[in-house]
């Protein structure tokens, strides 16, 4: 099984967060560094997926929409992290991204449309 590889869209990019990603030895991109900033979610998704990146956001609307849309045509995606709130802090995020990285691989993130904040909370 082959580990999670992130993807931040233009919502995620702080730099103490990607900073702390990279401490600890996960595999992140931003939207910024691959050149897809402006992109629409869909776009950004499609890439995630072209790239097997699990893609991370706040967006939570337009992702959950994206993911039932795909669900229901059928359509595979690499898998959608979100965060039901902007107000973690960077030690949330990053303790919940590595709590599920722990439990799920890359396969298992296949199609799956996954809340943050059951990973924060988890115990």
């Amino acid at each position: 099984m082959s580990q999670i590889r992130l993807y931040l869209d233009e919502d995620m990019i702080r730099r103490a967060l990607i900073q702390a990603l990279r401490n600890a030895d996960i595999d992140v991109v931003t939207t910024s560094e691959v050149n897809n900033l402006s992109c629409t979610d869909e776009q950004q998704l499609i890439w995630a997926t072209a790239q097997n990146r699990v893609i991370y956001s706040f967006n939570m609307r337009d992702f959950c929409r994206l993911h039932q849309t795909y669900m229901e045509q059928g359509i595979e995606h690499s898998g959608i992290i979100v965060a039901e709130r902007q107000s973690y802090s960077v030690g949330e995020q990053l303790r919940g991204i590595v709590k599920l990285m722990a439990i799920k691989s890359a396969e298992e993130m296949r199609n799956q449309l996954v809340f943050l904040g059951a990973y924060i909370r988890a115990e």
